[in-house]
């Protein structure tokens, strides 16, 4: 079944819109969607609270995901490889 329009990003299986949401919602939200991914999975954070630039990428390091981070118009994108141990 195709999904149009915005509704649908929110529920996309592999982005986690954060956008509007402050400290620590982003990273709460990201570490349940991780948990629930396979080994190896990506998964996209967009993310406006300045704050989720430092906390994202520490929560990352600290439990082995890789992650990159791009920034348009004040989002930030992280793209986030899920880690190959089972440490999520």
């Amino acid at each position: 079944m195709a999904c149009t329009g915005c509704c649908c990003l929110a529920s996309d299986p592999d982005i986690v819109d954060a956008r509007g949401q402050k400290c620590p919602l982003p990273v709460l939200r990201m570490e349940k969607r991780l948990a629930s991914l396979a080994p190896g999975a990506r998964l996209t954070v967009l993310a406006t609270d300045p704050i989720a630039k430092v906390d994202i990428p520490l929560y990352c390091r600290q439990n082995g995901h890789a992650v990159t981070l791009a920034e348009e118009a004040g989002v930030l994108r992280f793209e986030i490889v899920r880690s190959l141990a089972d440490k999520a």
